[in-house]
C-alpha cells in the first residue's frame, strides 16, 4: 500500500505562528512543550487541509492571528511513493470561504482527500460517550468522510434542505407541492447518510470483532440508531426513501408544533459498548473509555487504509499522557503496522522514550520550533 507523508509544513498568520516553516523526515513527529505554546495549533492546521473545520472545529475569524491580516494560509507537501502533491487552504479577510489549491490549481475542498485522508483524536473527545448525541454524530460523520468523500456535501445539503421545511413550517406555509418537494430532497440525502454511515458502522465492527481479545486496546461494539422511526435500512434505496419521504409528509404538523423536524439522520446516535464487560461505554471508568476510544480509533485508521487504499496521516493531541508505557509502546508499534504516519503532541518528552530513533522531536514555545 502507498505511504502517505507530509513532508512540508508552512504556515502565515495562524493561532500564535506569524510565519512558520517546518521539513518532516520521519514517520512519527512528536511536538512536546508547555501548555498553550502552540502545539495543538501545529495539529489544527494540519487538520485544515481536510473538508470541515478541523479538529478543534472553529470558525475562520478564530484561526486567524490576533494582530495579523485577517486570514491566514497553510501550504503542505504530500508524497505518496515518488509522487509530491502540494497542497494549500487560505482565508482571505475578504472572502466568505476559504480557497483550496491542489498544485497552486483551484480545487475543492473534496478534492484534498484525493491525495490525504486525516484522523485525529483530542482530549476533547474524550467526553464522547457521555455527551450529547450531535457529538457522536459529528465524531462518525468524520470517520465516514475519511472513506466517503461526498458525504460532507450530502449532509450540508440536508441541512439547508431541512432548514427550508422547519421555516415553510413554522410560518404556516402549509404548500403541499413546496413540501413535498423538500421532503423529497431530504429522503433522497437523508437515506444516502444513513446507508453510508450503516456501511462504515459495519465495516468498523467487523473489523473489531476480527482483532484478538488479548489486544492492547479493548473492542467496542458498535450499535446505530438511524434517527428515523425505522432503523431497518434493508431493502432498496428507493424503498427508504418513499419511507422517509411518507414520514416526514405525516409528521409535519407534529414538527410544526415541537418547531423542529423530529426525524431524520439529524437524529442519528451510536451506542458504543465495552465488549468484555458487556456494559455501555458511558458507565466504564474514565481511562477504560480513553481505551476503548483510542482502540476505535486505530480500528478506523485500518479501515481507511484497507478500503481507501491510502494510509492515513494520525493527528495524536496528548495522546501518551493516559496511557501507561506498555499501552504507549504499542499504540506506537500499531501506527507503524499501519505504515500511517503519526503527528503527536505532549508537555513530557519522556513519554515518547519508546520512540527513540523512529520520531522527529521538536520542542515548541510561543509560536516558534526548536
Amino acid at each position: 500500500m502507498p505511504k502517505t507523508r507530509i513532508t512540508r509544513l508552512r504556515l502565515a498568520d495562524l493561532r500564535n505562528y506569524a510565519s512558520l516553516r517546518i521539513d518532516f523526515d520521519a514517520p512519527f513527529v512528536v511536538f512536546t512543550g508547555a501548555n498553550g505554546a502552540g502545539k495543538t495549533n501545529l495539529l489544527e492546521a494540519i487538520s485544515l487541509m481536510t473538508p470541515g473545520r478541523g479538529l478543534r472545529r472553529a470558525v475562520q475569524a478564530d484561526i486567524a492571528r490576533a494582530g495579523g491580516s485577517g486570514g491566514f494560509s497553510i501550504f503542505a507537501e504530500v508524497e505518496r511513493d515518488t509522487e509530491t502533491v502540494a497542497l494549500a487552504t487560505l482565508v482571505r479577510p475578504d472572502a466568505p470561504s476559504r480557497i483550496v489549491r491542489i498544485n497552486e490549481t483551484a480545487a475543492s475542498a473534496e478534492e484534498l482527500l484525493d491525495h490525504l485522508r486525516l484522523v485525529w483524536l483530542t482530549p476533547a473527545m474524550d467526553g464522547l460517550f457521555t455527551g450529547p448525541a450531535a457529538d457522536r454524530r459529528r465524531f462518525l460523520d468524520r470517520l465516514v468522510l475519511a472513506l466517503d468523500p461526498a458525504h460532507g456535501r450530502r449532509a450540508a445539503d440536508y441541512e439547508k434542505a431541512m432548514r427550508g421545511r422547519n421555516r415553510l413550517l413554522d410560518e404556516n406555509r402549509m404548500d403541499d407541492a413546496w413540501l413535498t418537494g423538500i421532503e423529497a430532497q431530504m429522503a433522497e440525502l437523508g437515506v444516502a447518510m444513513a446507508l453510508a454511515r450503516a456501511e462504515v458502522v459495519g465495516l468498523l465492527g467487523a473489523l473489531i470483532d476480527a482483532r484478538p481479545e488479548e489486544a492492547p486496546f479493548p473492542r467496542a461494539g458498535l450499535a446505530l440508531s438511524s434517527g428515523y422511526g425505522f432503523d431497518d435500512l434493508s431493502g432498496s434505496a428507493v424503498e427508504l426513501e418513499d419511507r422517509a419521504a411518507r414520514h416526514l409528509r405525516e409528521g409535519r404538523y407534529g414538527d410544526r408544533a415541537a418547531g423542529r423536524t423530529l426525524e431524520g439522520p439529524h437524529r442519528a446516535d451510536l451506542a458504543v459498548s465495552y465488549i468484555a464487560k458487556a456494559m455501555p461505554a458511558a458507565l466504564s471508568s474514565t481511562g477504560e473509555q480513553k481505551a476503548l476510544l483510542i482502540g476505535l480509533i486505530l480500528a478506523h485508521a485500518r479501515l481507511v487504509a484497507s478500503v481507501g487504499g491510502i494510509a492515513p496521516v494520525l493527528l495524536l493531541d496528548e495522546i501518551a499522557a493516559h496511557l501507561d508505557p506498555g499501552r504507549r509502546a504499542a499504540l506506537f508499534d500499531i501506527i507503524e503496522a499501519l505504515g500511517a504516519q503519526a503527528f503527536m503532541t505532549g508537555t513530557d518528552a519522556s513519554l515518547f522514550e519508546a520512540l527513540e530513533g523512529r520520531a522527529q522531536r521538536l520542542t515548541v514555545s510561543n509560536g516558534s520550533l526548536a
